[in-house]
Order: structure tokens, then C-alpha cells, then sequence
């Protein structure tokens, strides 16, 4: 109370104050303050915000899921104060918060929406909570072991019934709560059951007796559903899909199967197509490859105003993409998010005799590009999209007729001049193989730092220059290497070897990555297996006028066996005041005394992930680190230390740090080690699937497929 007196009199001596701002100024700018510091802390500071922070627009919806800071007392008490006033609230994520958090949720009696998501929940505490909220209508939560669906008591299901919107995220085989969802609307399952349990036996996707009552689709408009990797997770959604298969839903406008690697079709599935074929137009649609490859479904299906449409990883050639799917031209201006990723043959008007490698037709880009020109989210990575000689005619050039994106993911080999690509390299770094061989010291030729340096050199008339300067409102972009792959695959022990990078990537380094420094509002940077970095001075670039950046990604960026952009790369974040998220994957990554010192210029910074074949690190260095970011909860390392040296930097961490930062998760291990995987199926998976696996994230889903 002292601390606001002193500041209102110097507001007021300077002839400003807060408190003189209208109420619709003040309530703006609570809405950027976190519910729990509104209700607990700020709404005591005076009678105005007192009476402001308890304003419905504010305490209507509550945001907890990444509020690291709530703990149990913290929830009981917003419950007590504001309970009665919510009507949406979301814990998604809220992992170490105990189960017994949940019980408070019964306060809430309005609840329309609600979000449990990575929260621990027991069936009988869903059954208590459940009965008391009779209003709910949208539900998401986990099905873990040990779930009992016997166990709901009358008065749950009743709500259960009542409810349309069902996201289900199942660790073990079953139904979950669908059967008791009687009227649902949209259905969203994530499939995240092991092969083996702990113990090492392999598990059955057969479905207990008890749980085979069939779940209700008849009002079904949405159905979603992302598999992890594992034939569990292919036996049990296709237990899902049975009943679809027997009836389609008459109002279904969106089906979205997304499925890692071989998910054959079956006769059901065979059925369940044909079904939709005749009966439904769609607006939104991903099916597995397989189901794609080969079959004249597009053909048949029919589309009323589409928004979202995934060909991962689909043989689906350029010619019947613009002929089954564009309509010629027609009737695409609804698209807004366009999934070709691993897509190789999209852009080329067939498949039949095409190598990978084959320059693409840029009239199949064009048509894409005038047909969808309200695209805001476009996918094109994990391919070889290589432009021709024609001029005008380069994949950058088409995409930046898009206006629109906002997020945008592309090969390396894309980017690059034709011209450039063609020529002789010129330094000796790109004649480094790209392999894990004996270090080769090599001069290292000076690149300018300064922006308008490097602009006055051959950058600012690339068509990749061009490209980034007229997206200027892009917030994401991804650019990867379309033979790059990740050191640690989820369920597999981690890569020994990388693939060398494409020939036309050869080219693309320091300039390309400058070129990115004019997107002002950009969010969300990957750059993966970028063979030409020499300084990394376009990082420096980056972190000056990128202000918005708040996450980062980089791999095997350069040489493999030396960080030739440590130097640049520690510029670069004394700058990234607004950096949450960081991401580095390097062989031989020293995550040393001045590395640490750099990053606690991050002051926002709260997840950190360091994968690092050969990698080493300071413990001293990293528990300094760990004390002076007092926002960092998550810090993940495999490196390549000895497995005491691991254990004992993690357990000083936890020990030091877990008190005061109650969602803290410390994971640092060998990266090589046998027991990888058992220690990341413990990983709470909102940080697994965020920035611990490295994977294109845009596009991977329609936008706003869950609140």
C-alpha cells in the first residue's frame, strides 16, 4: 500500500494519474493482468480497482493455464472470491497443482466451459465435480490408468449429456466419458497410450466389456483426432471410428484424423469415406496418408466453404491438388490454413516419374496462390521445392502476393536465388561435410553485424528479402532443412546420424537469416539445418528488431562439429527482453559461464530446452542461471555428461528452486542413454508437445479448434 501511495504522488506531481483514466481505459488494461494477481493482490489496492477488478469482463473467462505461479491456496481462495462469477475457466496444463485443486472447481456452479486438460483427475473426483455443474457444455480432461467410468455417478452423466464440446486426452485404452455425451456437437481425442507399460509389457488396444457402450454421433459436427506414435493408438481410435462407419452424421462439416506414419484403411474406414462422400459437405478435412495415396476420394468428396485442409505427408501431385481440391480456382477464398507439409510432389503438376528434387511448377503455386488468397496459415516444410531460372517466377516471389499469412513454414532449399544456388560456394565452411567427423579449423570470413550494412550487399534484391519484406505482419515462421530430423524422435532412442542437407540449401545462411529482422511483429522463429551459417550475425539482427520475439528455435545451424554462432547467438539475446521460450538442438553445445550469463538477459524467459549430441555443460553456471531467471519453470538438457553429472544438477535444482516455483520440471540426461524414453514419458506433455519434441508446428491443426 506504501509502494502505490508513493508512486500516485509521483504520477501526481507529474501531472498523471492512473487512477484519472476512464473505466473502460483501466478495465483494457487489467485485462492484460493475470486473474489471480487481480483478484488476490491488485483489486486491494483501492476502492476503484476494487470494484474494476471484480467486473464481469474480467472474472467471466479465467485463464490459469499458464499461470506458473498459482498454487492450491492460491485457486481456493479465486474460487471463493470470484467462483460464482465464472463462466469459463481453463487449467490446461496445471500439472503440479494436486489433484485435490479439483474439488474447488464445485464453487463455479455457472460453468459453461471448462478446460482440465494435464490436470490429475480421479473418476470419482470427475463424478463430485461434474454433479454440481449443470450448466457445463464444453469439457476437456485426461483419461489415465485406473479411470472407471462405472464409478460416474447418476447426477454426473446427467451433466455429461447435456455437454457438446468434448476434448479427451487418453493415456490407457478407453472410452473415456464419450458414451455419457449424448448430444455432442464436437468431439476432439489425442491419443497418447503407450505400447508398453513401465513394467514392459505390451499393452492391447481392446477396449474393456464394461466400456463398450457405443458413443453417440448422430449431432456430431467436428470430429478430431491426433495420434502419438504406436499401434495401440491405431487400434483404439478405430473403435472410435466404428460407429461412424455405420452412420455418418448428417451436420459433420469437419473430420481431421491426424496419424504418424502407416494407418492402413480398413473396410469400416472404406465405408465411413464413402459414407461422407454421399452424405456430407465438409469444411474442414485430414485424413493419414494412406487413405489419400492412390484413391480418387478427393474426387468424390465434396466441400461447402472450406477453412482448413492437411495433405501431410500425401503423394497428392500438384495437378490433383488444383483439380480435386482448388476446384479449378473456385470457391477457395474461405481457406485460411493449408497443410502440405511433407507433401513432395504438391507443387508439380504429377507424381508418376518425378524425382523429389525436380524444380516445381510455379503455375500450380500461382493457382494456389490466387485461389487462396486469404491464407493466413501455410505449411510447405519437409519437402524440395526448388524454383526454376524463370523470372518472376520463384516460390518467394508467388508467396508474397499473400498479405494475409500470419504463419509460415518452408523448406531451405526454397528460399534460395536460383542463381546463388547454382554457383560455386564461395568459403571454405560449405565444403565441410555435414557429418560428425574430427573438428577442422577453418578461417571464419567476417560478415558485417549492422543491418544497414549487410542490406547494401546482395541480400536486399534476394527474392527471400523481398519475400519477408511484404509479410509484415507474419508472426510465425518456420524455415526447416527438408532432410533435417530431429536427435530425439518420440518412443525411439535418439539419432545417431543426420542426413546431409539438400544441395540448393548450400547457399542459404547469415543473409537469409538477416532478411528476417524485418518482421516487426514476429512471435515464433524456427531455423533448423541451415548449412551456410558462418557468424550467425543475423541473429544479432534479429534480437534488435524483432521485439516481440517469444520463442525461439534453432538446430544444427552451420558446421556440425563447431557453434560457429555462439558469439552472435549470445548478442542476441542480451536483446530478447520478451524471449519465453528457447529451443537450441547442437552437437558439441557448450552451455557454459558466459552462454548463461547471456540468456539471464531473458528476463521473460520460462522453458528452456538444450539438445546437444557431445554437448557439455557447467553446473555452477546453470544453477546461477536458474537463480537469477526467477520466471524460468522448465528447464530441459540432454547433453552429452555422464549420468551422475545429470542427476546431480537436476536433484540440486529441484532442491534449490522447487519450493519457491511450485510448476518447476527439471529433466537433464544423457541424450544417448538406454533410458531415454522412460524418462521422457514423464514429461508433462504441455511442455512435450510445445518445445521438448521438435516438430512444424503450423498448420498442425485448424485454428481455434479448441478455446
Amino acid at each position: 500500500s506504501q509502494e502505490v501511495v508513493s508512486e500516485e504522488s509521483e504520477e501526481e506531481s507529474s501531472g498523471v494519474n492512473l487512477m484519472e483514466f476512464s473505466d473502460e481505459i483501466l478495465l483494457h488494461i487489467l485485462s492484460y493482468v493475470p486473474c489471480t494477481d487481480l483478484v488476490l493482490n491488485v483489486r486491494r489496492t483501492c476502492r476503484k480497482l476494487a470494484m474494476l477488478c471484480l467486473d464481469k469482463s474480467l472474472t467471466h473467462t479465467v485463464l490459469l493455464q499458464k499461470d506458473y505461479k498459482v498454487n492450491k491456496d492460491k485457486v481456493k481462495q479465486l474460487m471463493r472470491d470470484i467462483g460464482k462469477e465464472i463462466y469459463q475457466l481453463n487449467m490446461a496444463g496445471c500439472y503440479w497443482l494436486p489433484s485435490s485443486t479439483i474439488d474447488h472447481v464445485t464453487r463455479c456452479k455457472n460453468l459453461v466451459k471448462l478446460n482440465l486438460s494435464g490436470c490429475h483427475v480421479t473418476s470419482l473426483r470427475l463424478s463430485k465435480m461434474l454433479s454440481t455443474l449443470q450448466h457445463l457444455r464444453s469439457l476437456a480432461i485426461d483419461v489415465n490408468p485406473g479411470f472407471d467410468a462405472s464409478q460416474l455417478s447418476s447426477e454426473c452423466k446427467a451433466t455429461l449429456s447435456r455437454v457438446l464440446e468434448l476434448k479427451q486426452t487418453l493415456y490407457t485404452p478407453s472410452y473415456g466419458v464419450v458414451p455419457c455425451c449424448t448430444s455432442l456437437e464436437k468431439l476432439l481425442l489425442y491419443f497418447e497410450i503407450l505400447d508398453r507399460s513401465r513394467e514392459g509389457f505390451m499393452l492391447s488396444g481392446q477396449l474393456m466389456v464394461g466400456e463398450s457402450n457405443v458413443p453417440h454421433y448422430q449431432n456430431l459436427r467436428i470430429f478430431y483426432a491426433r495420434l502419438a506414435p504406436g499401434y495401440v493408438n491405431q487400434e483404439v481410435v478405430r473403435l472410435y471410428l466404428a460407429v461412424l462407419s455405420d452412420r455418418t452424421p448428417e451436420n459433420l462439416h469437419a473430420f481431421l484424423i491426424s496419424a504418424p506414419g502407416s494407418f492402413a484403411e480398413t473396410g469400416a474406414t472404406k465405408n465411413l469415406l464413402d459414407s461422407m462422400a454421399r452424405n456430407v459437405r465438409l469444411d474442414a478435412l485430414q485424413l493419414p496418408k494412406a487413405w489419400i495415396n492412390g484413391s480418387g476420394l478427393l474426387q468424390h468428396l465434396k466441400f461447402n466453404n472450406p477453412f482448413y485442409f492437411s495433405f501431410s505427408r500425401c503423394t497428392l501431385s500438384g495437378g490433383h491438388l488444383i483439380q480435386r481440391v482448388i476446384n479449378g480456382g473456385k470457391d477457395l477464398k474461405s481457406l485460411t490454413s493449408l497443410n502440405l507439409s511433407g507433401c513432395v510432389h504438391c507443387l508439380a503438376p504429377e507424381s508418376l516419374f518425378r524425382k523429389a528434387e525436380d524444380d516445381i511448377d510455379s503455375s500450380i503455386l500461382e493457382s494456389l496462390v490466387v485461389s487462396c488468397c486469404n491464407l493466413r496459415h501455410l505449411n510447405l516444410s519437409a519437402a524440395h521445392h526448388h524454383s526454376s531460372e524463370s523470372i518472376g517466377n520463384h516460390l518467394c516471389q508467388l508467396l508474397s502476393r499473400l498479405k494475409h499469412l500470419l504463419s509460415l513454414a518452408l523448406p531451405v532449399c526454397s528460399i534460395t536465388d536460383v542463381a546463388a544456388s547454382v554457383e560455386k560456394p564461395p568459403t571454405a565452411p560449405n565444403l565441410v561435410p555435414q557429418t560428425f567427423g574430427r573438428k577442422v579449423r577453418i578461417g571464419i570470413q567476417t560478415y558485417p553485424r549492422n543491418l544497414a550494412d549487410q542490406a547494401n550487399q546482395k541480400i536486399e534484391s534476394s527474392v527471400f528479402w523481398a519475400l519477408m519484406g511484404s509479410l509484415r505482419f507474419l508472426e510465425t515462421l518456420e524455415i526447416i532443412g527438408s532432410s533435417f530430423s530431429s536427435a530425439m524422435p518420440r518412443n525411439e532412442p535418439a539419432i545417431r546420424n543426420s542426413l546431409p542437407p539438400c544441395v540448393r540449401a548450400q547457399s542459404v545462411g547469415d543473409s537469409e537469416v538477416a532478411a528476417i529482422s524485418q518482421l516487426t511483429y514476429l512471435q515464433s522463429l524456427t531455423l533448423a539445418q541451415l548449412p551456410n551459417i558462418l557468424t550467425g550475425s543475423g541473429l544479432v539482427n534479429i534480437g534488435l528488431q524483432c521485439q516481440h520475439l517469444r520463442t525461439l528455435s534453432l538446430a544444427n545451424l552451420g558446421m556440425m562439429g563447431k557453434v560457429v554462432y555462439m558469439s552472435a547467438l549470445m548478442d542476441m539475446l542480451k536483446h530478447c527482453k520478451c524471449l519465453r521460450d528457447l529451443r537450441l538442438e547442437q552437437p558439441y553445445f557448450c552451455a557454459g559461464a558466459q552462454f548463461f550469463q547471456a540468456l539471464s538477459h531473458c528476463s521473460s524467459l520460462q522453458r528452456l530446452c538444450i539438445v546437444s549430441r557431445s554437448g557439455t555443460l557447467q553446473s555452477d553456471a546453470v544453477m546461477s542461471f536458474m537463480a537469477n531467471c526467477l520466471e524460468v519453470i522448465m528447464c530441459h538438457m540432454f547433453m552429452g555428461e555422464s549420468l551422475t553429472v545429470c542427476k546431480n544438477l537436476q536433484q540440486s535444482i529441484v532442491r534449490s528452486f522447487q519450493a519457491e516455483r511450485p510448476a518447476l520440471n527439471v529433466v537433464i540426461f544423457p541424450l544417448l542413454h538406454e533410458d531415454l524414453t522412460e524418462v521422457i514419458r514423464d514429461v508433462p506433455m504441455r511442455h512435450l508437445d510445445e518445445i521438448t519434441l521438435f516438430k512444424s508446428r503450423v498448420a498442425e491443426e485448424p485454428p481455434n479448434l479448441w478455446w
